[in-house]
């Protein structure tokens, strides 16, 4: 799209990038994360870990795995995504989601989820244009008392997921 032309983006290549993660995620998002929670993730999921660039500058980041869920369902999960607030409302968050969408589908992804504050509508009004339904509300689910969404993406293509009746 337009919005996200002057911007670039790359996967996650060096142990340096995990402290642009961890000083773009504790701007944005109200829940801690050790430096071991980062690496978790961007070690094992190097191409799921998307960085949007201004330049030189790193000024927005999506973090996700894709795991075997049951034998027919390979789920992918979005952990973390934030933008510098400079930044917002220019689509590099939808870029980015789209992109690690893309990538979990690629590897063969049958749904991906993830969970949001109640309260983000921000985060709410993006994953609900991407497609994505809210499967329940996790009560009290962050440190803060605050109650969470999961959200849920079927990819087109994927294994229906039958019910007994079938």
């Amino acid at each position: 799209s337009a919005t996200s032309e002057p911007y670039t983006f790359c996967v996650f290549k060096e142990e340096s990038q995990l402290q642009v993660i961890k000083s773009l995620i504790e701007k944005e998002l109200s829940e801690p994360y050790t430096i071991y929670t980062y690496r978790y993730f961007a070690y094992n999921w190097p191409d799921l870990c998307v960085f949007a660039l201004d330049e030189d500058r790193y000024v927005g980041v999506i973090v996700c795995k894709l795991e075997m869920l049951l034998p027919e369902v390979k789920q992918g999960y979005i952990a973390m995504l934030a933008v510098d607030v400079a930044y917002r409302k220019r689509g590099i968050g939808k870029a980015l989601a789209t992109m690690a969408i893309e990538m979990m589908a690629v590897k063969d992804a049958t749904i991906v989820v993830l969970e949001t504050e109640i309260t983000n509508k921000a985060a709410l009004a993006l994953y609900e244009s991407l497609g994505f339904i809210r499967e329940r509300r996790l009560m009290n689910y962050y440190m803060n008392g605050m109650d969470a969404f999961r959200l849920k993406l079927v990819l087109h293509g994927s294994v229906k997921m039958r019910s007994s009746e079938d």
